[in-house]
């Protein structure tokens, strides 16, 4: 997704900073890393209070194959389909995406 798209979709929550990180993007609010652009789609971070919002919009969570063949399972969801068509959606879901690094960072 190129940059002005990403500035579009997080417009509801503000200024986004995007960095290039391991073969994808990163995508920043306030410093703190709220979303990734990976293979031209966006996920958000997610965590243990807002990861079951994600699913139960229907989302899916990243992961990946592990050494062992076990899936490793990302804090990163992907964007609610309603959201897309919706703007007050996607702040919502970009707004518990900042909440999610908040407490992230408060936690380390």
């Amino acid at each position: 997704m190129d940059n002005d798209a990403i500035e579009e979709m997080f417009s509801g929550l503000g200024p986004v900073s995007i960095r290039r990180m391991f073969g994808g993007k990163g995508i920043y609010h306030r410093g703190l890393i709220v979303a990734i652009d990976l293979r031209d789609e966006i996920m958000l971070k997610a965590d243990a209070i807002s990861a079951p919002q994600f699913a139960e919009a229907g989302a899916r969570q990243w992961s990946y194959e592990g050494k062992k063949g076990k899936p490793v399972l990302m804090p990163y969801w992907s964007v609610p389909e309603d959201a897309f068509d919706d703007p007050d959606e996607m702040r919502r879901w970009t707004e518990l995406a900042y909440a999610a690094a908040m407490r992230t960072k408060e936690t380390k």
